[in-house]
């Protein structure tokens, strides 16, 4: 026998259970998902922690700056940066040094000490920052088309010698940070400045200097040295 609207009320049903089923499966969904995007975050976020960290280490060791232990001997020019030979020459160097002199230049590479030191002992007679380019600087010729400061000392061991070094910015390197200025005093094997990431420093010496580095040789900036006055 037909009863109107019968098992209505039991399909109601079903459907209420039905979605609340739906609402459940969407709940579950939604919870895995927050729960990857969660994991992935935290995955995010620790990656990212590694790799402050290992930038964190990175910067303290490239900005490493240990103590010099400078020859005390005299009429001593040391080397004025931490890195390798790969220049000895004649040149010649108008704004200083006047005309033809000895060239040292030294090629320092990301994993070397970056701070420069004096060579002599005297007083910084010229100062001169040039804007420029950023070439690799293991190119010997980059001092002439790259950012570099000039500083020229008027030493008083070997006295009255004018004695000049070029601190030249890289690829990498883009910025060179000077500690000294004109007129100031300096000490053989005391710090002057830093170039940051990958550079070049060049020695300038008078004719007269008898040079002791030699090419590929490894040097230690304040320490090693380059040429004597006998």
């Amino acid at each position: 026998m037909f009863v109107k609207h019968s098992g209505k009320a039991a399909l109601a049903a079903f459907k209420l259970i039905g979605l609340g089923l739906l609402a459940v499966l969407v709940l579950l969904a939604v919870s895995w998902l927050a729960a990857l995007i969660g994991t992935l975050i935290w995955r995010l976020y620790l990656g990212l922690f590694i790799l402050w960290g290992l930038f964190t280490a990175f910067t303290l060791y490239f900005f490493r700056d240990p103590d010099a232990l400078t020859p005390s001997g005299p009429n001593l020019a040391v080397s004025p940066a931490h890195g390798t030979v790969d220049v000895i020459d004649t040149i010649t160097e108008n704004d200083y040094m006047g005309g033809e002199c000895k060239r040292i230049s030294i090629f320092l590479s990301v994993i070397d000490i970056h701070v420069q030191n004096a060579p002599v002992t005297g007083r910084v007679a010229f100062f001169k920052h040039t804007p420029g380019q950023y070439l690799n600087a293991m190119r010997s010729d980059c001092a002439q088309y790259n950012e570099n400061v000039f500083v020229g000392i008027e030493a008083v061991e070997p006295r009255e010698e004018k004695i000049a070094l070029r601190l030249i910015s890289g690829l990498i390197a883009r910025r060179i940070v000077p500690w000294i200025s004109q007129n100031e005093p300096v000490k053989r094997g005391e710090r002057i400045g830093l170039i940051q990431f990958g550079s070049r420093v060049e020695l300038y010496l008078p004719m007269r200097a008898k040079i002791k580095a030699t090419l590929g040789q490894k040097v230690v900036g304040g320490e090693t040295v380059l040429a004597s006055f006998d």
